[in-house]
């Protein structure tokens, strides 16, 4: 199909598979923050874990959303759910660099992270145009 749009289905499959495995990692990440962290690393750098493990469950379910969208309708959800993925990537992965394992270099990287989140929250307008 020439306009992006797929057989509804298996349209999300990739994307809801991805927010599975990061729902499922983001569980285990809080789980090991709690536990293994909490205590030993200084507050404001268990805060940035904190922080990094809610957006990551929380735009594993935009991705979920995006989806079942995709699933629903057979429309590309590839821009949006793209963007969520990178700039999770980015955002998440570098805080989890700079509270886990010290490399305060990757702070650097969550700006962009944080701006990709953005431009992923803003391209699902895109969505509202019609077919």
């Amino acid at each position: 199909m020439s306009d992006g749009a797929s057989p509804p289905g298996r349209a999300g499959a990739p994307w809801i598979a991805l927010a599975a495995l990061l729902g499922a990692s983001g569980v285990v990440l809080a789980a090991f923050g709690t536990h293994a962290l909490r205590g030993r690393l200084a507050a404001p750098v268990f805060a940035a874990w904190d922080i990094a493990v809610d957006y990551q469950l929380l735009h594993a379910v935009a991705l979920l959303a995006l989806g079942l969208y995709a699933g629903a309708t057979g429309r590309s959800v590839r821009l949006p759910a793209s963007l969520l993925a990178v700039g999770l990537a980015l955002f998440c992965g570098s805080l989890y660099l700079l509270a886990g394992a010290g490399v305060s270099a990757a702070g650097a990287f969550a700006p962009i992270g944080g701006m990709t989140l953005v431009a992923g929250w803003l391209s699902l307008l895109t969505l509202l145009r019609s077919r």
